[in-house]
């Protein structure tokens, strides 16, 4: 009997040896169970606004791929909704997985249209910038509260268009530092107005034809004082559009990405975790 009971406990062991191998090789070292992959983060995707190029958002791309972002600043054509906004509707739609999408200024304007429709844009983040309604122009939405001071420094530059007839382009002049970009050293202005780009003045009077704000969540920043979009038409217009959070920079001028680019790159951030 002993010699039985032996034997039984002999098989035993062997069956829970079998066992815990088999377990061994489809577990992997130092693993409990498989976890869940992590979800891949947004592209960021940044458009600048009048008097800017891409190169506006250099100090924020930087923060932001430190952080694992790909970033990718599309370039506003600046000839008014028309033109811009499928245009950069087109860059959309050649990106694969989630975009949060970021406009400086005019650039909101055409985002605000270009996003409408997309499932692919998750998140709106407005620095500085417009969020129109439907059938709102920007030359309204300027003239809603007082303290824009950035056309009267603006140069008129008259240009023909494809079509033959004459349009006019607004320069930033060199006496526009005070209206767009009094915190900025005047040795970084004098670059940013050399290398700027014109935009058409016929933006100011085009309606905007879609609002995607309506149907995706925004976040917002106000640049405290900014004398080319007065802040309290972005207060306005963000808590008009139900932003989840707002952000306000007391001492921030209209270039908000370039004065302050850690807070727009933490509010950017913000915006892609939340809608993760």
């Amino acid at each position: 009997m002993g010699t039985n009971f032996s034997r039984r406990q002999f098989l035993g062991a062997g069956a829970a040896l079998a066992g815990s191998a088999a377990l061994l090789a489809t577990t992997p070292i130092g693993a409990a169970a498989a976890e869940p992959r992590p979800k891949a983060k947004p592209t960021i995707v940044l458009v600048h606004g009048g008097y800017a190029d891409s190169s506006c958002w250099n100090g924020v791309i930087a923060r932001l791929q430190d952080r694992g972002y790909t970033t990718i600043a599309g370039s506003n054509p600046l000839r008014g909704i028309p033109t811009d906004a499928p245009y950069i509707a087109s860059l959309l739609d050649s990106i694969s997985g989630p975009v949060v999408l970021v406009a400086h200024s005019m650039g909101g304007t055409v985002t605000t249209n270009a996003a409408a429709g997309k499932s692919n844009v998750k998140a709106l983040v407005y620095i500085a910038a417009f969020v129109p309604d439907i059938g709102e122009t920007q030359g309204e939405l300027i003239n809603k509260f007082p303290g824009s001071q950035v056309l009267p420094v603006s140069v008129p530059v008259p240009y023909t268009k494809p079509d033959g007839t004459t349009g006019t382009d607004f320069y930033l002049g060199k006496d526009g530092q005070a209206a767009f970009a009094a915190d900025l050293p005047t040795s970084t202005f004098r670059i940013l107005q050399a290398t700027q780009r014109p935009f058409d003045a016929d933006s100011f009077i085009y309606p905007t034809t879609a609002a995607a704000w309506h149907s995706i969540p925004s976040w917002g920043l106000v640049a405290g004082r900014d004398k080319a979009i007065p802040p309290a038409c972005e207060r306005f217009m963000y808590q008009r559009a139900n932003a989840r959070k707002i952000v306000e920079v007391p001492t921030s001028s209209h270039v908000a990405m370039i004065s302050h680019p850690q807070t727009v790159a933490d509010l950017i951030e913000d915006a892609a975790k939340a809608t993760a």
